[in-house]
């Protein structure tokens, strides 16, 4: 006895055979499309993100200090892959909340405690109406004790005219202070002095020397 034969399948018609061949397409180019915005997105976005966060590792010392000290503009210019700042000036306020202000041609961030500056200048003020000044060709500013060294052609300006000269010195940004133990040379309104050393006290109320020295006085003979 012969097995009864089955009827061979109808091939689809060929209108809906096209119909899924179209919706496939349209599914592959819309597939297609938002993988490639997501590519352009992506792109834009990452390098932001990426300056986004050293900014927040460059500024994470001070945020983590919690005092009234802030970055009043941070730079004109920023090269990410070096974490360099330039024309930076920083404004922060002393124990007794006097202003003090330091600005560099160009910062380096080393570590989260230390900023080496180029060209650095710290104005602070000592009190209503006076004021101390210091500037060098070098400098490294250490933001969580507010020091600044100053290195290499250091001049201190005080308001009355009193000025230094020497190759080293500090300044307490806090306390509104400042030292140096190499050879000083002063001049103002008494005269001159050479020194070994300075000390600069009492919010700029008191200069000591250490010696020996030698002072000439302003109208006296040599």
């Amino acid at each position: 006895m012969n097995a009864p034969t089955l009827p061979a399948p109808k091939p689809p018609p060929f209108g809906r055979m096209r119909r899924f061949t179209g919706l496939s397409a349209r599914r592959a180019a819309g597939v297609s499309g938002r993988r490639h915005v997501a590519v352009a997105v992506a792109k834009r976005l990452l390098p932001l993100l990426a300056l986004a966060l050293l900014a927040l590792v460059a500024l994470w010392p001070e945020l983590e200090h919690q005092d009234a000290s802030r970055w009043a503009a941070l730079t004109h210019g920023l090269a990410p892959q070096s974490g360099r700042l330039s024309e930076l000036r920083y404004n922060g306020v002393d124990q007794d909340n006097r202003p003090f202000t330091i600005t560099a041609t160009t910062a380096q961030q080393v570590s989260p405690d230390r900023v080496d500056l180029v060209n650095p200048k710290g104005d602070i003020s000592l009190s209503a109406q006076s004021w101390l000044l210091g500037e060098a060709t070098r400098g490294v500013y250490r933001p969580h004790s507010n020091q600044l060294d100053l290195a290499g052609d250091v001049t201190l300006y005080r308001d009355d005219g009193l000025t230094l000269v020497t190759h080293a010195a500090t300044l307490d940004l806090k306390a509104g202070a400042a030292t140096g133990a190499q050879k000083v040379h002063a001049e103002g309104p008494f005269g001159q002095l050479d020194a070994q050393g300075f000390a600069v006290t009492d919010r700029g109320a008191v200069v000591q020397f250490s010696g020996p020295g030698r002072l000439l006085l302003n109208g006296s003979r040599r």
